[in-house]
């Protein structure tokens, strides 16, 4: 039998994480119980480890191999073991309580269940006027070249069968850093976009989720609305580029899944 025919899959939790403690003392409580929670940490000097291992013992550690968020991600996808994958934000703002409406999404059909803040039971508490004006500048844009109906591309509150993850074709986490310092391409903030415009190209099936952005607890981000909408629109014309000449599709995931039927 497939993975995806069994009622109740094992989730992963991916917790990508950096100097997050304070954070973390409120979100990890707020879990539900599930296969595994994996911390990613990007080389805290908080306390993020100690207080993720204090408050949940059990917990999967993982060091990132280089920085960004993307590289976290996807040194904490490469040690998944459960059954569906979800991404989840380490500083307060993805509500955990919502993570049974991404897996009932998923176990009704869906490849991937995204987040979204601009649908029936979505909103948000943190998104200014301008970054929502943007946002809806960077569906359209993707929706015309991708052939999408996102309506929330900047989302990262997202969940994913772990069969999907070869098509997301994410850097290796083992690859060195480039000469200088730079980041490779999927390593950075743009992981986002990165990936829902590969599950686009890759022709996987997309269920969105109402979702309600929080406040982040503690701290303050790092997100800037103009560069970040620049970068994320150079993304959208890089990827569209990339799929043109991507080597891996859906079919794959299907050859895969009846692979491991029995």
């Amino acid at each position: 039998m497939s993975v995806r025919a069994v009622a109740q899959p094992k989730v992963s939790i991916v917790v990508p994480a950096r100097n997050e403690a304070r954070n973390l003392e409120v979100v990890l409580p707020q879990l539900p119980e599930v296969h595994e929670v994996i911390l990613v940490d990007g080389h805290s000097v908080d306390g993020t480890v100690e207080t993720a291992v204090r408050l949940m013992p059990s917990i999967h550690v993982v060091q990132q191999t280089r920085r960004g968020k993307g590289n976290a991600l996807a040194c904490g996808f490469a040690e998944v073991t459960g059954d569906i994958v979800v991404m989840l934000d380490a500083d307060g703002s993805a509500d955990p309580l919502e993570i049974p409406a991404f897996v009932s999404a998923l176990v009704a059909g869906a490849d991937v269940a995204k987040g979204t803040r601009f649908a029936p039971g979505g909103g948000s508490e943190d998104i200014t006027r301008l970054r929502s004006v943007g946002n809806s500048g960077l569906n359209f844009v993707t929706n015309l070249l991708l052939g999408t109906t996102y309506t929330d591309l900047c989302y990262g509150y997202n969940a994913f069968w772990a069969d999907i993850l070869p098509l997301l074709q994410l850097p290796a986490v083992d690859a060195p850093m480039r000469l200088g310092g730079q980041m490779l391409w999927g390593d950075g903030f743009e992981i986002e976009t990165v990936l829902n415009c590969r599950i686009a190209s890759a022709g996987l099936r997309v269920i969105e989720v109402g979702s309600v952005e929080r406040m982040r607890i503690y701290g303050r981000s790092n997100l800037n609305a103009v560069s970040d909408g620049f970068r994320v629109l150079r993304t959208i014309w890089t990827e569209k580029q990339r799929c043109a000449h991507a080597g891996v599709s859906r079919a794959q995931v299907n050859a895969k899944s009846h692979a491991t039927a029995a």
